[in-house]
């Protein structure tokens, strides 16, 4: 036996709303759980960024410039009230003020973590990027301390490690939502009570890092 048309309209319909409220679900676990801030972000398809704008430098990779943000500590059904004016957005996460990130290549992220977990050292959440790069949570002020940090662990050339800190004012695309167009961001280590809100200091974490971002460059 077929289908009605309205049948299909009506599963197509279920499964869009199963969808938005999986989406909000995990925001208001991102809000409420592990209390960061969340922006609705742009989406990508074909090239072409959903902000509408013919030349954006980064589709798909960027706050809705029109969408409030979402605070931390936001329930389930203020986030789902927010996120219903922007459907289908990608979820993202202002940087600098729950935490910042120190970013390095994703195979060298992929060793360091093993290196970081067999010795021991405190670890934050990690996110893993479709362009192959890695993102470690940290404390905030990682990004404005990090030359200064590196220096301290003898690399007095930064330029030469594939590592950078991610301060206020940027925004990474959260798990498990699609940056860019080219597929979804993973977790890594995914958040943890113990860890989320309170993100290790960057200075636990990098020696490990710049030693293996620098053996990967070469």
């Amino acid at each position: 036996m077929g289908f009605t048309i309205g049948g299909i309209r009506e599963i197509r319909s279920g499964t869009r709303r199963r969808g938005r409220l999986a989406e909000c679900t995990t925001v208001a676990e991102f809000t409420g759980l592990w209390g960061w801030d969340v922006v609705p972000g742009a989406r990508a398809a074909g090239g072409a960024c959903s902000c509408g704008r013919p030349d954006c430098a980064a589709p798909g990779a960027h706050p809705l410039d029109f969408a409030p943000l979402v605070p931390a500590g936001a329930t389930l059904d203020e986030v789902s009230k927010a996120w219903s004016e922007f459907p289908g957005a990608s979820v993202m996460l202002p940087v600098g003020r729950a935490f910042d990130v120190l970013e390095v290549s994703e195979p060298a992220g992929r060793l360091a973590l093993v290196r970081l977990e067999r010795m021991g050292l405190p670890l934050g959440p990690v996110t893993a990027t479709p362009d192959g790069r890695a993102h470690f949570f940290v404390a905030p002020g990682a990004a404005a301390d990090l030359p200064r940090l590196l220096y301290r662990l003898g690399w007095d050339d930064p330029a030469a490690l594939d590592l950078r800190g991610l301060g206020p004012g940027t925004h990474i695309t959260a798990p498990p939502s699609d940056r860019g167009g080219l597929g979804p961001v993973r977790w890594l280590r995914p958040p943890a009570l113990d860890s989320a809100s309170r993100p290790p200091a960057a200075r636990l974490l990098l020696g490990a890092l710049a030693y293996v971002a620098h053996r990967s460059r070469g």
